[in-house]
């Protein structure tokens, strides 16, 4: 029988394609991708394909509850679902391993005199 504990773990340990629950415990998509900055320990949030119509969606990190090794828990009603912003693969790229990573081009370091805002 495989060992069903569920896990807290950190954002960059996210299990790939895990479920995504809203705030009542629904299962309402799965995880495709991570968004944020390894290097720099910044969560954005993550990609979620929608259950309903397969949706990919971004879900902001500040809507995330919870990270496990079984799931990820959200702060989400229902209703909400639809309202998120739709995932466009051309304002993030590629970072880290498998494509899991991804932030935005603006955060491009550009040397170290580099100052947010700039």
């Amino acid at each position: 029988m495989p060992d069903e504990t569920e896990i807290p773990l950190a954002w960059t340990a996210m299990p790939y394609r895990a479920p995504v629950l809203d705030k009542h415990g629904a299962h309402v998509g799965t995880a495709e991708s991570l968004l944020g900055d390894e290097a720099r320990d910044i969560f954005h949030g993550i990609v979620v394909k929608l259950e309903e119509g397969k949706q990919l969606r971004e879900l902001p990190g500040a809507r995330v509850t919870r990270i496990t090794s079984l799931a990820i828990y959200t702060d989400l009603d229902p209703a909400e679902l639809e309202g998120l912003e739709p995932y466009e693969d051309e304002r993030w790229f590629h970072l880290g391993w498998g494509g899991l990573f991804r932030k935005r081009p603006q955060w491009e370091e550009e040397g170290p005199e580099r100052k947010l805002g700039d």
